[in-house]
């Protein structure tokens, strides 16, 4: 009497952990669309990281609304049998070449990465042989932006600089966020977005010279003013520090087209050497071969 309950109990012991360990497993369901199935796991890779980590229980309501949408109009569209129309059958057979030949050819690059990089030496000289090709097309200027938490504190900050006391003393001294306007201040910045928000501190640097502080001009409880330090006029030459980057990674980008406008002439020649490629006159009506062969240079869209 007494051996059946024991065995009711160890039989229930098992399947509980057997239910654990399977759930263990399992992937988490948030919906189901006829056969198919969305995963939390799956939702969480498509979110994009900054909306999940804002707030993920609406993150995932909101994809899983989208993904029900979506899997509803493409069961509808199998149930037309939508994608065996002419018409869409061409345009998913271009989509999907276009797919291929866009990875063949990051794969194909991806190849000749080591062989395109380009040297800190060799941007600079490409600045020096290009140099007048590189101009300012607007203002450029340098500037010290403080903002205060009060007026006063803004008018002994003016008076420090006056007085000579280093910037990045006075900044330290009385500017909020004060690293971050350090290091704005090393740099040229075009006129047009100088000043940054405020439109009246653009305004200030505008109209000051050089050395000269703008008025304080108060913004909610901030109290804000410029001090211009250099300028660069319109036309003039910018220093390779501003560009050595960006010559960099075009010099990299056009080294990395050369070597695979090469590797594609060198298919094309392989085809013709292997008589896979036939050329047909284009003003005839008739498929009349012509031995005149397409120039290369359209082959690989170079000039």
């Amino acid at each position: 009497m007494k051996v059946a309950p024991l065995l009711f109990i160890s039989a229930l012991f098992i399947f509980a952990t057997s239910c654990k360990k399977d759930s263990g497993n399992s992937s988490v369901f948030l919906a189901e669309v006829g056969a198919q199935k969305l995963t939390k796991e799956a939702a969480k890779a498509e979110i994009p990281k900054h909306i999940f980590e804002s707030d993920s229980t609406s993150a995932y309501l909101k994809y899983r609304e989208d993904w029900i949408r979506r899997q509803v109009i493409l069961q509808e569209a199998e149930r037309l049998n939508f994608t065996r129309r002419s018409g869409v059958q061409q345009k998913l057979q271009r989509i999907r070449e276009e797919y291929i030949l866009q990875a063949v050819q990051d794969y194909i690059i991806a190849e000749f990465e080591e062989d395109s990089d380009v040297s800190e030496q060799e941007a600079r000289n490409y600045y020096q042989q290009n140099k007048d090709k590189f101009t300012l097309d607007e203002r450029y200027v340098r500037y010290r932006h403080l903002i205060a938490s009060s007026n006063a504190e803004a008018e002994r900050a003016k008076r420090d600089l006056m007085r000579g006391i280093e910037w990045e003393t006075v900044a330290q001294d009385y500017s909020k966020y004060a690293e971050l306007k350090i290091r704005e201040s090393e740099r040229y910045w075009p006129i047009s977005i100088a000043g940054g928000d405020i439109s009246m501190l653009n305004r200030y640097l505008t109209i000051i010279g050089p050395s000269e502080i703008s008025p304080t001009y108060r913004a909610g409880n901030e109290y804000h003013f410029v001090q211009l330090t250099d300028e660069r006029p319109e036309g003039d030459h910018p220093d390779l520090d501003w560009l050595i980057d960006q010559i960099e990674e075009w010099l990299t980008l056009e080294k990395r087209k050369r070597a695979f406008n090469t590797y594609v002439k060198n298919l094309y020649l392989q085809g013709q050497a292997n008589n896979e490629i036939k050329i047909y006159n284009v003003t005839n009506e008739t498929n009349t071969a012509v031995s005149d062969t397409v120039s290369l240079n359209q082959i690989t869209n170079e000039e």
